[in-house]
This record gives structure tokens, C-alpha cells and sequence, in this order.
């Protein structure tokens, strides 16, 4: 059966169960042979693009079109200057540059020192000023490397100098997010590797956020001495993002109960494992916004238009989740639910878009014709 027609087989329990959540269901039900759908926060088929305007605080999504396919296990996601993105192969360790207007593919070669295994590999990515950022997964720790790309580098990645080294590895809770924020420093999400002390741990570097220098030093301002340590009583931050006001944002993968998007601050402790979703227990932050951990399992976020959009990999869907300041001014609405999948990555596409990127090769989807895809998305 195909994902979407089992989605519509569970329609009314799921309805049921988002409702009681104070959710949105997932987005219509349609093909996923790279045909665009519009898509909408009422969980059936709906008109296309010429249907009346979502009401105030609403937003909508369509996907304007497939930009490439054929991606094996793509996880990290970045834009170069003149429209290109860079797109890493989690388990392959090859990162790829795709055409920003054809979609066109072309290899960079294979990351040296990735060992991927279980939910580590070769993961984030970022670029600044000639350099390719990665965090990947090596044989002793998982690490931030970066790699010179571009002038007289040609067209091959550079050899990967050492940034940051030291975050723990393990099976499963890698993190893997990197991206440079407005102030210039590099951030990165980390996991606690399912070991849940370290997440307290103000000594370990998992179950973080790190703030660092594009050297890996301890960047200026940080909360404690001498330390990349930025935020922690993180259980596994795979989504990072910056609104239109400088504010940091993180989404958090739950374990039983609540997925997290998280309002970021300096030295505050997010709770895990003491807490999980809203308990409003004195030393802890509250999340956001949270879900049920079968509606989201997040990975990547992205600013646009108002609104944090947050890809689910086992909730299968785009969340969209409106903000005023540092506030929340409505309910989160649901996307794509079931369309494409599982959803790793979302990137601005820095004129009001998003890319999106799919994770059905990753060994948890179920794979069809034309996996894994970029996506282009209008968003309003």
C-alpha cells in the first residue's frame, strides 16, 4: 500500500489523536511522483492555488516543483553564493552540489574520516567565505571539520581541517546541525548519544548547543568560561534557526512523550532528561511549542515569512509554527502529511521559499521511484 493511501486508512484515529493535541492534521493526500500538490492544513484533498486565502495568522504551502532526485540518505543542506546548495550523503560521506535552477548534480568526492553507523555519518553542513563546514560522525568522537572549496581549491573539496573534535558519538542521538548565526559565530546541535547524563553535564559537549568562532575557539560572550557550551539539557538538536529579530531557535526529538521547538538563550538549561515538554519546574525553559512524538520527530527548521517551518521525519509532514517576537501567535499547522515521506532538512531559500528535502533512503523509510528529492516550496 502507498504511504499516502495508509495515511488515509488511519485518517480518523490520527484526526482524533491531533485534535486532542491541539494540532492540525497533516496536509492533503496525493501522488508522490515528483507532481506538485498544493498543499493545506486540512487533511484532504483540497483546491489548488486558486483557492480563497488561508484565514489571518494561516499560512500555506505549495510545492512549486521536484529541483533534483535520486539522493541517497541526504541529511545536511547549504546555499552557496549565486543559487547552488551542497547537500551531504549521510552514509555515502560524499557531499553534492546541485544547480540551483536545473538541478543538475555534480560530485565533490567523499568526505575522508566519516564512519558512518546507526544515525551518525557525515551530517550539517555550512559555508562561509571559501570554507564548507561539516559535522560529521569519525571513528572516536563526532567532530566539525571544514574543507576549502572553491578559487584555487577548483572543484573538489579541500582536505577537512579540524574545528571542533570531542562531541560524543553513539548509536543514535548524534545531533548533527551546524549553521553560522547573525553575529558570525558557528552554532551546532548536538545529541546526548542516548547516554542521558551528559545532557546535564555542563563538561560533556552532548545534549548541547555549542556557540563557537569559524576557528572553534569559545566565542566571545558565551555563558561559561572557556566554553562552546551555549545552552544544554538538550536530548538530540538536529534543527537550528534564526528569526527575522536575531532569536535563536532549536526543535528537539522527545523520547515517549513531546517533541520541542525551542526559543534559545545563553546558559539556560532546557531540561532533559529532569523534563520532557512543558512542566513548568523552576530552572528549566518551557518549550514553544510541542507535539506528539508519532506527529514530528524534527529535524531541520528555517525561518520564513513569520514562521519557524520544522520537517518531520516520522511524522512525515511540514510544520508551521506562527510567531510574534518571542511568542507563539497560533496554533502550528501541518503540511505535506504523508506526501513525500519523510522530511529531513528545510533551508530558506532567501526570497521568501523554502527547499525541502526528503529522507526515505536513510534505512526507516520506504523508498519509491525517485528517492531521495529537493524540493522547491512557495510558501504565504
Amino acid at each position: 500500500m502507498s504511504r499516502p493511501a495508509v495515511l488515509k486508512a488511519l485518517g480518523g484515529a490520527a484526526a482524533a489523536l491531533l485534535f486532542a493535541a491541539g494540532c492540525s492534521p497533516g496536509g492533503d493526500t496525493g501522488a508522490r511522483d515528483g507532481t506538485p500538490p498544493s498543499a493545506s492544513a486540512s487533511g484532504s484533498s483540497g483546491p489548488g492555488p486558486s483557492a480563497s486565502a488561508p484565514a489571518a495568522g494561516e499560512g500555506r504551502v505549495t510545492v512549486a516543483g521536484t529541483l533534483t532526485e535520486g539522493l541517497r540518505s541526504p541529511w545536511g543542506l547549504a546555499a552557496l553564493p549565486g543559487g547552488d546548495l551542497l547537500v551531504s550523503s549521510r552514509d555515502d560521506r560524499t557531499v553534492t552540489r546541485v544547480d540551483g535552477r536545473s538541478g543538475a548534480k555534480r560530485s565533490l568526492g567523499e568526505v575522508p574520516g566519516v564512519v558512518p553507523g546507526g544515525e551518525g555519518g557525515l551530517m550539517g553542513l555550512a559555508v562561509r567565505e571559501g570554507w564548507v563546514y561539516a559535522y560529521l560522525t569519525a571513528e572516536s568522537d563526532n567532530r566539525i571539520v571544514r574543507m576549502r572549496y572553491g578559487g584555487g581549491a577548483g572543484d573538489r573539496l579541500g582536505a577537512p581541517e579540524p574545528v571542533l573534535t570531542g562531541i560524543p558519538k553513539g548509536t543514535i542521538h548524534n545531533g548533527g546541525r551546524i549553521a553560522f548565526g547573525p553575529d558570525g559565530m558557528l552554532y551546532a546541535g548536538t545529541g546526548e548519544t542516548g547516554e542521558t547524563g551528559l545532557a546535564q553535564d555542563r563538561a560533556s559537549l552532548g545534549g548541547k548547543i555549542l556557540r563557537m568562532t569559524p576557528e572553534g575557539k569559545p566565542a566571545p560572550g558565551n555563558p561559561f568560561a572557556d566554553s562552546v557550551v551555549y545552552s544544554y539539557g538538550h536530548r538530540n538538536v538536529q534543527g537550528i534557526s534564526w528569526d527575522a529579530e536575531g532569536r535563536l531557535w532549536a526543535a528537539e526529538f522527545g523520547q515517549n512523550t513531546w517533541d520541542e521547538l525551542n526559543l534559545v538563550e545563553p546558559g539556560r538549561n532546557y531540561g532533559w532528561p529532569e523534563v520532557e515538554g512543558t512542566a513548568g519546574k523552576a530552572g528549566f525553559v518551557d518549550p514553544v511549542a510541542q507535539w506528539p512524538t508519532s506527529e514530528a520527530s524534527p529535524s531541520g527548521i528555517a525561518w520564513a515569512r513569520g514562521a519557524v517551518w520544522m520537517a518531520g521525519l516520522r511524522g512525515e509532514r511540514l510544520w508551521r509554527i506562527p510567531l510574534s517576537g518571542a511568542e507563539r501567535s497560533g496554533e502550528p499547522q501541518a503540511f505535506l502529511g504523508g506526501e513525500y515521506g519523510r522530511l529531513r532538512t528545510v533551508l530558506a531559500d532567501g526570497a521568501g521559499g523554502l527547499w525541502l528535502v526528503t529522507s526515505e533512503t536513510d534505512g526507516r523509510g520506504t523508498p519509491e521511484t525517485g528517492d531521495d528529492r529537493i524540493l522547491r516550496l512557495d510558501v504565504r
